[in-house]
């Protein structure tokens, strides 16, 4: 069962939990479906966090994460998704002169990236 809340001390990232993703089709996706504005939001307020963040999950190596933090971790990962897309391509979802992201297909985006699994595990 994947944990769907924040730690309490991490409240102010509730309205952002939809990009809690476990994989990085997901993410992917999550990012491609989302508005400039929504992409800028998420940016703003996890980016601001993220140094607690980090500090909290790296206590754990990859694959023992508890639970009740994947979310934090989660979010960091779509952060890595968002970040270039707010840095590099002025909030574009897409990438500029890029093939459809579409055609793209990862061998392990499926795959839960909290669990540590090597990609070879996945195919």
């Amino acid at each position: 069962m994947t944990t769907t809340t924040l730690p309490d001390n991490f409240s102010d990232l509730a309205p952002f939990i939809g990009w809690a993703l476990p994989s990085a089709d997901e993410r992917q996706t999550k990012r491609r479906t989302s508005s400039r504005e929504e992409l800028k939001s998420f940016y703003d307020a996890v980016l601001s966090r993220i140094e607690e963040i980090l500090t909290l999950v790296d206590a754990y190596p990859l694959g023992t994460l508890p639970e009740e933090l994947r979310p934090l971790y989660y979010l960091t990962l779509s952060l890595a998704e968002v970040a270039p897309h707010i840095e590099l391509y002025g909030g574009v979802p897409g990438v500029p002169y890029a093939f459809d992201e579409d055609r793209f297909i990862a061998v392990h985006g499926a795959q839960d990236t909290a669990l540590g699994l090597s990609p070879m595990a996945a195919a």
